[in-house]
């Protein structure tokens, strides 16, 4: 037996791929409490455990409709069961119905079964919540709160092509790990009686600070900006350890195509980092999740990523739907199987996996990532220079960017706004900047930080450009204030920007890579140079300008 890998599966907020459809209590519960039935013809089943043993007698031939074709093939059944259910070694009648005997134990793992579950008063399940809109204390949490318990179903129930479980299993052992989970505890919990690899007791959960779903819908909660701090911190130091083969990271499908390009960015490791989304919950008709994580191992197994030092050469990737996306090029485009779309027209999808999972690669992507990030967190400074204003005058101030431990601190992540520039954006017929309220309070209010901060025009397609020439002296007003501006094309543009003196060209990013890339360019490189009079500078002040950009430029050029 080949040796299994060493996976680290790395748990992410609002994964549909670890959510599961809601548990709603039988028609056979109901029939047994009396209480109003399903129209539904079949009991929804799902997987449970056992708590004894249990014999069973299942029909032969029930498995296929033309097993009975075959019947030649067959060995005889276990044995027969009479009219009345009555179990005997031999056929004693012509309508004894042939049968398998079958011992079911707990430590079989799951069974699909009916849910017989009930509320404290009696009456049945039918969604999350006791009822539609109850409070967070009234709810229940479809979203698991590792990935332990999908594995496993994957591996118990999950059938591959040859007809056979234990998918994953055969191919790895996992330690789960709730990097930013998107469910929690909110009772805490004890360490003997969590699934998870974590150590030590849980402490009661907090929705949006500890974990963070999106059902049920009123009670959703979204990760903020520091949270990408705290992911950073987490990630690398799971992976620092050295004793994984590869990760595994699954989120919200929105939102994976984010963090898979940060990791990118940020996350200083040799081996391969591969994203999961799903489009359907885990356990509903036709769920994309369970092979898009059995195909991520498989891509791992494969060492299609290797070079010839055994380092990973794609950086992270994201493995939907039998493709394999680079980080940097890859958006959702629709929310069903098949959905992710490849943006910047240079290729983006490095390969496939084949129907039985193996790997072909077509594509090696030609940029810096992981390892040889020039933004990796390991190359970060522990404080860089950030802008401010106070009384109305520009200065630099340094602000902190990792602790003495070289953690990312949650308060270095960089502000950072996208502009969105359209036809027809100017206010009036004059072109005059003071008009353009909405840029002017946006820039006044990141000069009011004391923090790092910077800018993202999307401008018009593919050179960047914003249609108002107020705007556009706005932006490099704001260049000239020490904030870093970058251009990039509108949607998701297959053309390159046009390097500019002042401003950041971002190539055939779209703005949320942009700003992601920028965030890290500025904890690296800290803000720009600023004019005694951003709206006049002078020759010396111009120079010094084009030479902080050419800096930030070359990062752009290659990431």
């Amino acid at each position: 037996m080949s040796k299994l890998l060493k996976i680290a599966h790395l748990s992410g907020p609002t994964a549909t791929i670890q959510n599961s459809p809601p548990l709603v209590t039988s028609n056979k519960a109901r029939k047994k409490h009396n209480l109003q039935l399903l129209t539904d013809e079949y009991d929804a089943l799902r997987p449970q455990r056992l708590a004894a043993p249990v014999k069973v007698y299942v029909e032969q031939f029930s498995a296929h409709p033309l097993e009975e074709d075959a019947d030649d093939l067959y060995a005889a059944p276990d044995g027969y069961l009479d009219g009345a259910g009555r179990f005997s070694d031999t056929r004693r009648s012509p309508n004894d119905r042939p049968v398998y005997e079958i011992e079911l134990l707990p430590e079989d793992g799951l069974y699909p079964l009916p849910y017989m579950a009930r509320q404290s008063d009696g009456s049945p399940w039918e969604e999350e919540c006791a009822f539609a809109g109850a409070p967070a204390e009234k709810a229940r949490q479809g979203f698991y709160p590792d990935g332990s318990r999908v594995f496993e179903e994957i591996d118990r129930l999950g059938v591959n092509a040859e007809g056979k479980a234990s998918t994953i299993s055969n191919m790895a052992s996992v330690s789960f790990f709730r990097v930013m989970p998107p469910s929690g505890f909110v009772k805490g919990l004890a360490s003997d009686k969590r699934q998870d690899q974590g150590e030590g007791d849980i402490v009661p959960e907090t929705r949006g600070q500890d974990f963070f779903p999106y059902k049920p819908r009123h009670l959703s909660a979204q990760p903020p900006r520091p949270a990408l701090a705290r992911l950073t911190n987490r990630v690398h130091g799971i992976l620092a350890q050295g004793d994984f083969d590869g990760a595994v990271w699954t989120q919200g499908s929105p939102n994976i195509e984010d963090s898979v390009y940060w990791f990118n960015l940020l996350i200083d490791t040799t081996i391969p980092i591969a994203g999961n989304a799903a489009q359907r919950p885990h356990g509903e008709m036709s769920a994309d999740g369970s092979r898009n994580i059995i195909d991520s191992i498989s891509y791992i197994k494969s060492r299609a990523w290797a070079d010839q030092n055994g380092h990973n050469r794609f950086g992270t990737v994201l493995v939907q739907d039998q493709l394999i996306h680079a980080a940097r090029d890859v958006v959702k485009g629709d929310a069903r199987p098949g959905g992710y779309v490849v943006t910047g027209g240079m290729g983006g999808i490095i390969g496939q996996l084949g129907h039985k999972s193996r790997c072909f690669v077509k594509y090696v992507p030609d940029y810096k990532h992981t390892f040889r990030s020039d933004v990796r967190l390991t190359v970060l400074p522990e404080t860089t220079r950030a802008v401010t204003r106070e009384n109305g005058h520009l200065s630099h101030v340094e602000v902190p960017i990792k602790t003495a431990e070289g953690l990312l601190r949650e308060d270095a992540i960089p502000s950072v706004s996208i502009v969105k520039d359209g036809g027809y954006c100017g206010m009036e017929w004059d072109a005059s900047s003071e008009h353009e309220v909405d840029l002017v309070a946006l820039i006044d209010h990141k000069l009011s930080l004391k923090r790092l901060t910077g800018l993202v025009v999307e401008g018009t397609a593919p050179n960047g450009n914003m249609t108002s020439s107020a705007r556009m002296r706005l932006i490099a007003r704001a260049a000239f204030c020490g904030i870093p501006t970058v251009r990039v094309g509108r949607g998701t543009p297959n053309g390159f920007v046009d390097d500019h003196p002042f401003l950041i060209a971002g190539s055939n990013l779209t703005s949320t890579k942009a700003r992601l890339l920028l965030m890290a360019c500025l904890m690296r490189f800290g803000s720009g140079p600023i004019a005694a009079d951003p709206a006049n500078p002078t020759d010396a002040e111009k120079s010094a300008l084009s030479e902080f950009v050419r800096r930030y430029q070359e990062v752009f050029d290659t990431h």
